[in-house]
């Protein structure tokens, strides 16, 4: 690696709007983020599916799924 190119990595403090702390290393000080996985719906399992003109359950049908 060449010498004084590349940002300075160091500890960093990264803070959800829900309130979640997350402790880790990166070339930014401090991180403020609006989702985090504690608090995605696709992590969380909140997510609602959106099924446009039947397109979910044509394939299920179709696959045998359902």
């Amino acid at each position: 690696m060449k010498e004084a190119i590349h940002p300075n990595y160091e500890q960093t403090t990264i803070r959800c709007a829900c309130g979640e702390v997350i402790e880790t290393g990166s070339t930014k000080k401090d991180i403020k983020v609006e989702i985090c996985s504690k608090c995605h719906p696709f992590y969380t399992g909140k997510q609602k599916l959106v099924d446009t003109s039947g397109r979910v359950d044509k394939f299920n049908k179709k696959f045998g799924l359902k």
